[in-house]
């Protein structure tokens, strides 16, 4: 029997592979329980996590990305309310210059940037380059019967899809292909191949796009995304528009990148699952959707508690970290019928809360959505009966996969798949 309290979930790595199991134990001890390691409450129920996103007068996103490490500056025991606390030293913590980071009302301000570049119609202009690309990308391995994924697909897919959401000229596009794609994603470890830091790609040339625009506006996103305001008409710095550009592309792209494989790897052990989407497109969106609730490429998400609380009748003290694990929610029986069960046609399927709830949801969800169908639908029309790779994963009853070795995120490292060298599916 396995002595769940004793592993620490968030330096060991029994979980890498399968988390599920621990967070059905949380959850059924209680969906608001304290671990024994770092002293982090999780939460693990559907209705208690949606508590939680949706009071950020009560939980701060300052540690948002960090948790529970490296700590805070000062000690936050034995106070009621750490809000001064909060706001004396937020400046000093990790990644506390990016918008995921930010409290109301400069998060309101920020995001409200955002929003301006994620329009319905930049989206909608944006799907027809997505159709394109997509076909482009397939036609780089579809005749040599077998591909790795991650590297000829998803990653690069995601990665020129945001730069052309952004607006990044096509004749630079290329170099982004080159300085940003890795094995297993933007912002993902374990593949250290790139000669620069990718931020620092992003914010030079982002700044350079920026300052172009301003001094010469022209008729294109950029130009755009240049002049954008702040809600009472000032004008941000150009670094502020850039950390909210480059913060949308690094997450849009590591989150779509674990959509699009776990999708896929789903689909290659079910060739009557493939017959049947190519037949029925329209199931596809909710397949997406189930795909996201059942195995999300974000684990959780931290946030720490203002105020002393109560969340599902659990008290959480002031200064306490707390992880909402969107994963473990997401298959919250209480809100799931059979949550360990993938069910493509499921009816909820929507509610799930793999992009995350309340102010900081992705802003990113309806472009993921749609790489996500777009992706599946020219997959399925393009390459028959694909299959996950023997030589490389082992055969059905014995599969070998790796995962991004980290308490955030979910997603596969490699994912090799073979099918008929130039295959079509039959009529």
């Amino acid at each position: 029997m396995t002595d769940y309290d004793a592993i620490d979930f968030f330096r060991g790595d029994e979980f890498v592979a399968d988390p599920y199991p621990y967070y059905d134990f949380m959850r059924s001890r209680c969906p608001v329980r304290r671990e024994q390691h770092h002293d982090v409450m999780m939460v693990t129920g559907y209705d208690e996590a949606l508590a939680v996103y949706h009071d950020p007068a009560q939980f701060s996103s300052c540690n948002s990305v960090t948790g529970p490490f490296p700590g805070f500056p000062v000690p936050l025991e034995g106070r009621d309310d750490v809000s001064d606390l909060i706001e004396q030293y937020r400046d000093g913590l990790p990644m506390s210059d990016q918008v995921i980071t930010f409290d109301p009302p400069k998060h309101t301000d920020h995001r409200g940037l955002l929003m301006k570049l994620l329009t319905p119609g930049r989206l909608k202009e944006n799907e027809a380059y997505m159709w394109d690309y997509a076909d482009r990308q397939i036609d780089e391995f579809v005749d040599k019967g077998s591909c790795e994924f991650i590297t000829e697909y998803a990653s690069p897919f995601a990665m020129l899809i945001i730069a052309d959401l952004l607006g990044v000229p096509r004749e630079d596009h290329e170099l982004f292909r080159r300085n940003l794609i890795r094995t297993s994603g933007l912002g993902s470890t374990g593949d250290d191949t790139l000669a620069q830091n990718p931020l620092e790609f992003l914010y030079q040339q982002l700044s350079m796009y920026v300052e172009d625009r301003r001094r010469e506006p022209r008729n294109d996103v950029l130009s755009g995304l240049a002049s954008a305001t702040f809600k009472d008409g000032s004008v941000p710095e150009v670094i502020d528009v850039v950390r909210v550009a480059a913060n949308i592309f690094a997450a849009g792209q590591e989150t779509t990148v674990r959509l699009l494989a776990a999708a896929v790897q789903y689909l290659a052990d079910l060739p009557d699952l493939q017959t049947h989407l190519r037949k029925e497109r329209d199931r596809i969106p909710n397949f997406v959707e189930e795909m996201l609730r059942y195995e999300g490429p974000v684990k959780g998400d931290f946030r720490l508690a203002r105020r002393t609380t109560t969340v599902g009748g659990v008290e959480i003290p002031a200064g306490t970290t707390v992880m909402v694990l969107n994963a473990a929610a997401n298959r919250d029986p209480r809100k799931f019928e059979q949550p360990d069960v993938f069910d493509p046609d499921r009816k909820n399927a929507r509610h799930h809360v793999a992009f995350g709830h309340g102010n900081h949801v992705c802003p990113g969800a309806p472009l993921a959505r749609t790489e996500g169908r777009v992706s599946l639908e020219r997959l399925l029309e393009r390459i028959a009966d694909f299959r996950i790779s023997e030589t490389h994963h082992g055969p059905p009853e014995a599969r070998r996969y790796q995962y991004v070795p980290t308490y955030i995120l979910r997603g596969l490292t490699r994912l090799h798949l073979e099918f008929a060298s130039g295959g079509r599916p039959a009529d």
